[in-house]
């Protein structure tokens, strides 16, 4: 849909970090070493930028969104949480309960988060990057840009009394997520944004305004614009 260019930019982006990750050490010494005092900022929190060999985090948003939301799960230790799509395991040893429709892994549950059910409540759930490929991909069936939607109300539903839905998605990958955001068809208790500034992966809290028409991959590889929405029961 988005044209030969974007799915050819997107698979050099691809091709480049699964290289990197295996022969990319020595970078990734080089970006601990010489960025380990660099911070950024959202809301009135200051966070460390993360870098790690899995998924090349320190040439894209992972950098920021794992600081985000493991500061978030540090708050929530021995509460009932949910993850949404297997993510933080690849960087921690996680022991919450973990909903992804691919991948396997230790207390992972593989269903379409529109359809798994559980008579638990959870004190948290969070999701990393993960929403915006809801009803989005034509390999999971007809498309249905307004899934997303469904999901959240599902993930809602779930949260205990006084519960956070805490969740990260890039713009403009998937641009009808980000017609449903600025048309207020997917409304968060409270949002925030943030922009890619330059090409060594610095990171500014930004409104919804400077970014709902940032691309994706462009001009910088991965994300270039970020919501983190919070939705509290």
């Amino acid at each position: 849909m988005k044209g030969v260019l974007f799915v050819i930019r997107s698979w050099t982006t691809i091709l480049v970090g699964v290289l990197l990750q295996y022969v990319g050490i020595p970078q990734l010494i080089i970006c601990r070493r010489l960025r380990r005092n660099r911070t950024f900022r959202l809301g009135n929190k200051t966070y460390k930028y993360f870098y790690h060999r899995h998924n090349t985090t320190w040439r894209n948003e992972r950098a920021v969104e794992i600081p985000i939301i493991w500061d978030w799960l540090n708050q929530y230790r021995n509460k009932r949480i949910l993850e949404v799509g297997n993510v933080l395991s690849h960087y921690f040893e996680v022991n919450h309960d973990v909903v992804d429709r691919y991948e396997r892994g230790k207390n992972v549950i593989n269903a379409d988060v529109t359809e798994f059910n559980t008579n638990k409540k959870y004190d948290l759930i969070i999701s990393i990057s993960t929403l915006e490929h809801i009803g989005w991909f034509w390999y999971e069936g007809p498309q249905n840009y307004e899934k997303v939607v469904v999901a959240i109300e599902k993930l809602k539903s779930m949260l205990a009394d006084g519960g956070k839905l805490i969740v990260t998605m890039p713009i403009g990958y998937n641009f009808k997520l980000d017609e449903l955001i600025d048309k207020g068809k997917v409304k968060f208790t409270q949002m925030y944004c943030m922009k890619r500034i330059s090409r060594d992966n610095r990171w500014v809290e930004a409104s919804w305004d400077e970014v709902k028409h940032m691309k994706y991959d462009t001009p910088y590889p991965g994300a270039n614009g970020l919501v983190i929405g919070v939705i509290e029961k």
